[in-house]
């Protein structure tokens, strides 16, 4: 769905001509974490009181959530020293129950332990404790999605 000049909605993502930024998700449903990222590129142009593709994705993916309920999360996270054989086959594990469209190289990744889980964090990917694999087109969108994923 077209929700803006140069914003595409999908079932699993978005594409965004206008910052260069194109998200995919794969495993359990991240459509907040998406809304949350829509709503922060868009707030600057639109303005608090109605942003506009960020109310077209909401419609679209039929989810509910305020403008005012996004609001970023502090992430400390400090990497593992060591990362064990038996970490990385934990991590390739859920990546298969994922079956994702392309290879993922979680042996490059940065990989963090959380109350939740593991979190490996690659320069076009994160994969989450939630079961959520994102992929992204720029390595910076990593920072972005890290702000929502602890909320949804």
């Amino acid at each position: 769905m077209q929700c803006e000049e140069k914003l595409e909605v999908f079932e699993n993502g978005f594409k965004d001509e206008k910052f260069n930024v194109e998200v995919k998700f794969y495993g359990n449903d991240a459509r907040k974490v998406l809304l949350a990222m829509i709503y922060e590129l868009y707030l600057p142009e639109y303005g608090r009181e109605y942003v506009y593709p960020f109310e077209c994705a909401k419609e679209f993916w039929n989810i509910y959530l305020e403008g005012e309920e996004i609001q970023d999360e502090e992430f400390q996270l400090k990497p593992i020293k060591f990362t064990s054989e038996q970490v990385i086959k934990k991590l390739q594990e859920e990546i298969k129950k994922i079956k994702p469209p392309l290879e993922i190289k979680i042996e490059e990744a940065k990989i963090y332990k959380t109350k939740e889980g593991y979190l490996a964090v690659g320069n076009y990917f994160i994969l989450d404790p939630r079961g959520r694999l994102f992929i992204f087109n720029k390595p910076s969108i990593a920072n972005k999605i890290l702000k929502y994923i602890w909320k949804w």
